[in-house]
């Protein structure tokens, strides 16, 4: 394409962004996906109310341009204002906030999209917004201060990522008490004497040279400040603990960042295999991702000995990867190291990072356990950046979502057929649309997820995802035995992977072994302390089925504090039956057929996986009991009837 096809132009950029999605979807997919598209739909409708236009919508961001920046200004506070009243009508933990930011800036189109400084500036501003706020940059404040009506509060220039020069950045005030105000713009006024400002300048320098003596003194010592055993959230394990942190992007084009992520993603992965190391999970270092933090509040978090961090910078075909482990517990360096290498050879980065990793923790590693380490994956560097686009597309939980991550696949495999991850991220669509009804049948779908994870074995039958993938399967046909063999398996050849050891906790339970399950499941949020949502009903079950009914309940109480439900109100009912409080059993029945008026016995059934079918009977006899239908009530007529 040639540079005649692009314009350059000044627009208003508004950027959205839903507050902790992450989060919500491990709470509650289908909910999330439900507020959602509501949410996302009342926000086109006010960007066209207000002759805007929607550029982009990937995930849960929405990136729409007006003509007129009062335009966008007033269009970010009223979408704020018709959510605020939108929510209030939910369930405190349905509740979805967005933050918004608004630039005036020049763009570059190409054809229906928008690039450039404009449309990052938006983006860096929105994550600076509160949730449920609206800010802005200093080229809008200047356009909008005296054409509306709202009052600002200057948040001071503000250095964000792969921009040159700090942006001012004002929060956008909307209270009557607030109209016409600017709050924190403070300018030095007053004289001075001379020999007061050359003593002020004198004393100044005597400070800003003795910092520069410490923190020359802290590099070259590699002195941090070290963590205390004793404020650790978790007791550290008997094996060295790592946690790795997302790496930086330090590039320009913000499009690097699935890169980055990718080689974090696949560093965290290679250390997880080594069963001599503690690996903290992926879910719970990513919650660091953009955020400024101190390796010793990373380490008191987790119960993590080593941090691992670093940074990536690519420029066409050319890649900077720095690293550097990081000793929190005595505040040192252990290793650093920068490689400077082709695109092409990002693979073999990630393996020396692993190997040097264990090699400075002092981790022998047999000749076949350094190989089944760095094994894996693809050499072919467009199929693995297929795949990450694939990934993101997989994780929107949704029909359009999964068949073009499915899409993205093909194409990799076509490039690379031995590309374990693309045939086992394949399998995980077509799981997707079995759950969510998404295929033509569940059972098509699961056929063509077992194709696709047996393609995965064969070519790495060491690949412990896929055999978590098949152990699910086998539980969703009743098939204990050997779902429990196959979860077996994914933990034996990587017991640091969080997920594996979870799934085979709700399989144990699941086949009447909730003791077993008890002790995986609290080993699973240890690995991943930042632990999705479901993983708290496989710790109820696995004390209800134990026999300890008040931890049951006392676990249940906290999980309905993070989300409240009808399926966790239902469990919460069945444990009051069993422990012969059908006054509170009722009471909770209530409150579910007020949740969804639809739910009965037979919804609650066909999500139970008992390897016991008495087990099932016996629940459903105490539902019964208190109050819970049979089946769904007949549909209201329609029309009229003769």
């Amino acid at each position: 394409m040639t540079d005649e096809n692009y314009k350059r132009r000044l627009t208003a950029i508004l950027s959205a962004d839903v507050v902790g999605y992450s989060r919500l979807m491990g709470e509650d997919e289908f909910a999330t996906v439900s507020t959602l598209k509501s949410h996302r739909s009342l926000i086109t409708g006010k960007i066209q109310e207000f002759q805007g236009r929607v550029v982009d919508s990937p995930g849960d961001n929405i990136l729409a341009e007006f003509n007129s920046i009062v335009d966008a200004v007033s269009c970010a506070v009223e979408i704020q204002k018709t959510l605020q009243e939108k929510n209030q009508n939910l369930p405190e933990n349905r509740r979805m906030a967005f933050r918004i930011g608004v630039n005036l800036g020049d763009v570059v189109q190409d054809e229906h999209r928008i690039h450039g400084d404009g449309v990052n500036i938006a983006a860096r501003i929105e994550g600076l917004a509160d949730p449920g706020g609206v800010s802005i940059s200093g080229t809008a404040f200047d356009s909008v201060r005296n054409k509306l009506p709202y009052g600002y509060n200057f948040s001071g220039e503000q250095k964000v990522k792969n921009i040159a020069q700090p942006v001012r950045v004002y929060k956008v005030l909307t209270t009557t008490e607030h109209a016409g105000k600017v709050i924190g713009e403070q300018r030095f006024v007053g004289r001075i004497s001379r020999k007061v400002a050359v003593a002020v300048i004198f004393l100044l320098a005597i400070a800003t040279g003795g910092l520069v003596s410490y923190y020359v003194y802290l590099y070259h010592s590699g002195r941090i400040e070290p963590t205390a055993v004793d404020k650790t959230a978790f007791p550290l394990p008997d094996k060295p603990s790592v946690a790795v942190l997302p790496f930086e992007n330090l590039s320009d084009d913000p499009a690097t960042d699935k890169i980055v992520d990718g080689i974090t993603g696949n560093i965290i992965t290679l250390l997880s295999k080594v069963p001599t190391l503690f690996v903290i999970s992926r879910n719970s270092t990513f919650a660091y991702k953009g955020k400024p933090v101190k390796v010793q509040q990373v380490a008191e978090d987790l119960g993590a000995h080593y941090v691992l961090e670093g940074s990536v910078q690519k420029s066409g075909d050319q890649l900077r990867v720095s690293a550097q482990l990081v000793d929190a517990l005595e505040g040192h360096h252990l290793w650093t190291e920068r490689y400077d290498r082709q695109f092409k050879d990002v693979f073999a980065i990630q393996d020396e990072i692993a190997l040097n990793v264990c090699s400075a923790l002092q981790v022998i590693l047999g000749k076949g356990e350094q190989a089944r380490v760095v094994q894996g994956g693809t050499r072919s560097v467009r199929a693995w950046e297929l795949y990450l686009q694939a990934d993101t597309e997989y994780r929107k939980w949704s029909k359009e979502g999964e068949a073009k991550a499915r899409e993205l696949l093909q194409q990799a495999l076509e490039l690379d057929p031995e590309y374990g991850d693309a045939w086992r991220r394949l399998a995980g669509t077509h799981l997707v649309d079995a759950r969510f009804g998404y295929g033509e049948s569940s059972e098509a779908s699961l056929i063509a997820a077992e194709e696709a994870i047996n393609n995965a074995l064969s070519v790495d039958d060491t690949d412990s995802v896929a055999h978590n993938l098949m152990a699910t399967i086998h539980l969703w046909k009743g098939e204990h035995d050997n779902a429990i063999t196959m979860g077996e398996k994914a933990i034996a050849l990587n017991p640091n992977n969080a997920d594996n050891v979870a799934k085979l906790a709700w399989i144990m339970f699941a086949s009447g072994r909730p003791e077993e399950a008890l002790e995986l499941i609290q080993r699973a949020m240890r690995l991943n302390p930042n632990y999705p949502h479901w993983w708290l009903m496989i710790l109820e079950e696995a004390y209800r089925l134990s026999g300890r009914y008040d931890e049951a309940i006392e676990t249940i109480k906290e999980d309905l504090r993070q989300l409240d439900n009808y399926f966790t109100r239902t469990r919460l009912a069945l444990y009051y039956a069993q422990t012969e409080r059908d006054e509170e059993a009722h009471a909770e029945i209530e409150r579910v057929l007020r949740m969804k008026p639809n739910m009965n016995l037979e919804i609650w059934a066909n999500a139970q996986f008992f390897k016991d079918r008495s087990q099932l009977e016996r629940d459903l006899a105490d539902l019964r009991r208190v109050g819970l239908p049979e089946k769904p009530p007949p549909s209201p007529p329609s029309g009229n009837q003769d």
